[in-house]
């Protein structure tokens, strides 16, 4: 496969980039560079990865929105694809994780009300940070998208 040293490169500064073990790493750049979906035993075969390790992560690709599960006609397992709007999933993603981190910052201030107040600073810039996250995201992913319509 000539595609190998571009699936460890994939699985070393992906992985390390993002976050994830270099074996999701490598499962995103086998599925990005795969024209057709592939199944969680083919992607087993290619990767040389144990069942539960290719399966827990295409998950973690999933939650973060770069791939699919889909049905693949005549074939009884899932298959899995790169889907073609992978880079705003993964916007999305980084949105919904500053969204959810943004409400948690909205409890704690309020809840934080009678501590000292350097615990009620650190709160409100916790809330400040995450509000100013929520709408850049928000503005990046509107714009990313906009762009990509137009191709």
């Amino acid at each position: 496969m000539g595609e190998e040293p571009l699936i460890e490169d994939f699985g070393q500064r992906i992985g390390r980039a993002m976050g994830w073990p270099p074996m999701a790493g490598r499962l995103a750049g086998v599925l990005m560079l795969s024209p057709a979906p592939m199944t969680l035993s083919e992607l087993q075969t290619t990767l040389g990865a144990s069942k539960g390790s290719a399966s827990e992560m295409t998950r973690l690709l999933v939650a973060n929105g770069t791939v699919e599960r889909v049905k693949v006609p005549g074939v009884r397992q899932a298959g899995y694809v790169w889907r073609d709007d992978a880079w705003s999933g993964c916007l999305q993603h980084q949105l919904d994780q500053n969204r959810q981190l943004l409400e948690l910052a909205r409890t704690a201030q309020e809840r934080g009300l009678g501590m000292a107040e350097v615990q009620q600073a650190r709160l409100r810039d916790m809330h400040a940070y995450y509000e100013f996250m929520v709408g850049h995201l928000r503005r990046l992913l509107d714009e990313y998208e906009q762009l990509h319509a137009g191709r």
